[in-house]
């Protein structure tokens, strides 16, 4: 997961319910990614959970911020929303495989069933959606390029979201995934605008159609509505073993403003700074 003051209570948040609904809480390890030397938010996760087994280390933006272009909405364009394509090189080289997730999501099933996963020789694995509709996720100029068109040759490609993936992180190193993504992000900062949603595009582009499928129960995503408004979505049918907050709206800032969706109580539950206060207030 990566670490950062705005998100440091929904990352909270996920790692309790992690370690809640694990049925060997102690067999699980998190590594953090933080873009800033920050002792801060080390202290705040070692104060809460001091039996943690954890990691922090240091994301360098500047392996990125050229490397960005704008997209449509400023939180997407942060350096550490790029960090998951260099995790591999980031983390230890001895971890060979990971489960990176958002800091908007709460687990409701033990986390080993899904880092059980049978990789199938893919460097990815996540829920796909193939009912989407692939073709938005990229600019009329990438689809009428003759040659860019042809990405996708070859492969059914689908949607999938990279706020929960287990990653076969060796394979990544080994096969140069990190100067995969990178190639794309070039071509759209430099050449023409062929993506509008920061750094899942170029993931799509290196992987869709080519990554193994999870169940969708481990990421019942779009919970945050979507990247413009933020407005109130329900869940979906089927059962859940994730809850994640992906779009605009964020549940600890709605349920502060005392407007939140019905799906954010859901997540309060896991709110450690709410509890807290919450309790006070009702004394």
């Amino acid at each position: 997961m990566t670490l950062d003051a705005n998100y440091l209570r929904g990352t909270m948040a996920a790692v309790l319910s992690m370690l809640q609904h694990s049925t060997c809480p102690e067999n699980l390890a998190f590594y953090f990614l933080t873009a800033h030397y920050a002792p801060e938010l080390f202290y705040s996760i070692r104060k809460t959970f001091p039996y943690l087994n954890m990691k922090i280390y240091r994301f360098d933006s500047n392996r990125v911020r050229d490397k960005i272009s704008k997209s449509i909405r400023q939180a997407l364009d942060q350096p550490l929303n790029y960090a998951r394509i260099y995790l591999a090189d980031t983390i230890p080289d001895d971890v060979k495989r990971v489960i990176y997730l958002d800091s908007d999501l709460v687990v409701v099933d033990d986390i080993a069933k899904l880092w059980s996963t049978d990789m199938e020789e893919k460097v990815v694995a996540a829920p796909e959606y193939c009912h989407a509709n692939f073709s938005l996720y990229f600019t009329d100029k990438f689809w009428l390029d003759p040659v860019l068109s042809k990405t996708f040759e070859g492969r059914r490609p689908c949607y999938f979201n990279t706020g929960v993936m287990v990653m076969d992180v060796d394979k990544w190193r080994s096969e140069g995934y990190t100067e995969k993504v990178e190639e794309w992000m070039a071509v759209q900062k430099l050449q023409k605008r062929i993506y509008h949603l920061g750094s899942l595009p170029p993931f799509l582009l290196v992987l869709a159609g080519n990554i193994t499928a999870v169940d969708h129960r481990w990421n019942q995503h779009g919970l945050g509505g979507d990247n413009f408004e933020g407005k109130c979505r329900g869940l979906h049918p089927g059962p859940i073993s994730l809850l994640h907050w992906s779009g605009k709206g964020k549940p600890w800032l709605r349920l502060d403003s005392r407007k939140p969706c019905t799906v954010d109580h859901l997540w309060a539950p896991y709110d450690l700074f709410w509890s807290s206060r919450h309790h006070f207030f009702e004394e």
